[in-house]
């Protein structure tokens, strides 16, 4: 499928098919129907994937530069960084504490590579996407449970040409690439302000001097970066926006995802997400995790009963999810504030933001 003309050709096909059997839907319910079949939720998503899509068969290819470079580098399991933000990662696997002691050894400038799958614990070249991050190393802290903090912010975006275990740490041989010239986005922007606007406040992100640098931000692909890092995505989106090497075509990938979350949730998941917070907000976490919203589910009259019928014992299962939060997330508690939002935790002891 090209476009969304060729879905709504679809539509008229159908609605003329069922007329000649004698039932009659309208234009809007022939659409409805086509998004249903393509598995898609409604018509009003179809529509916005499609454009997505379309934008995607436009996007530039990277621009590499003939010089590479040899550095330390890390895997990253589930967090996508962008230039010019500021992050911290949690280590725990050996090869990246060695690789992450290099670096800090040298010029505290080090490859983040984004893994392709999660579970993979020790990934080669062919597990990891083809864009990543070079990124500078800010502060290091060991943690009580033996990993450690790092304080990082994005520099710029390189392309990967190797990245393979070495001894013991990891290495990678990357390019630069070039992003296009700039082009003019006043409008795009001035639309984006407005939605992220609304985005941040259906999900509860606190960002207090974004606007003021929307106010004084004229590049599009640095105002794309500094929204594409804010949002909530899974990290194959994320990633998407990362490798999409045009800024204004990077722009219009995120107005098609804003115009995507702006879809109405049911108030009891609504309630349910309050409640995780409750949970994070009580023990003074920085943020919910999936755990807080599975005790958060427990509570819930109709997850609860899902999970009855699958013969979970809630008891047991209750037990263990508070004797998690109250000992094992110890360093994701702050001494002010509240959890500002739900983020994919650990299974385990390894931090949100494994690496």
């Amino acid at each position: 499928m090209r476009d969304f003309r060729d879905a709504k050709a679809m539509a008229q096909t159908l609605r003329d098919s069922l007329t000649t059997k004698a039932v009659t839907i309208s234009h809007s319910e022939s659409l409805e129907l086509v998004s249903r079949m393509l598995g898609v939720a409604d018509w009003n998503t179809l529509s916005a994937l499609l454009h997505a899509e379309r934008r995607d068969t436009a996007a530039p290819i990277a621009r590499l530069k003939t010089t590479t470079a040899f550095y330390p580098a890390i895997p990253l399991r589930d967090l996508v960084p962008f230039p010019n933000a500021t992050y911290p990662l949690f280590v725990g696997r050996e090869r990246t504490v060695q690789s992450l002691n290099q670096a800090f050894e040298g010029g505290r400038e080090i490859v983040v590579a984004i893994q392709r799958e999660a579970a993979v614990d020790d990934p080669q070249f062919s597990d990891v996407y083809e864009i990543g991050m070079l990124s500078q190393l800010l502060e290091l802290e060991t943690l009580g449970d033996g990993t450690l903090k790092v304080l990082t912010r994005g520099l710029r975006r390189v392309a990967l040409r190797s990245f393979a275990a070495k001894s013991t740490s990891y290495q990678a041989e990357v390019a630069d690439v070039g992003e296009g010239a700039t082009r003019d986005a006043r409008d795009l922007i001035r639309r984006i302000y407005q939605r992220f606007q609304n985005y941040t406040a259906a999900h509860g992100i606190l960002v207090p001097d974004i606007w003021l640098f929307f106010d004084s931000a004229r590049d599009p692909g640095q105002i794309a970066d500094t929204v594409a890092t804010r949002m909530k995505l899974p990290v194959r989106d994320k990633y998407e926006l990362l490798a999409t090497l045009d800024p204004v075509t990077r722009l219009e990938r995120i107005e098609a995802l804003l115009d995507l979350s702006q879809r109405p949730i049911s108030a009891g998941y609504a309630a349910t997400k309050r409640q995780a917070l409750d949970h994070a907000d009580r023990r003074r976490h920085q943020y919910a995790t999936l755990e807080h919203f599975l005790l958060a589910l427990i509570e819930d009259a109709d997850a609860s009963a899902v999970m009855r019928a699958c013969d979970t014992d809630l008891g047991k299962l209750r037990q263990s999810l508070v004797q998690y939060l109250d000992n094992e997330l110890k360093h994701i508690v702050i001494e002010t504030g509240n959890a500002v939002s739900l983020r994919r935790g650990p299974p385990c002891r390894i931090s949100p933001i494994g690496a």
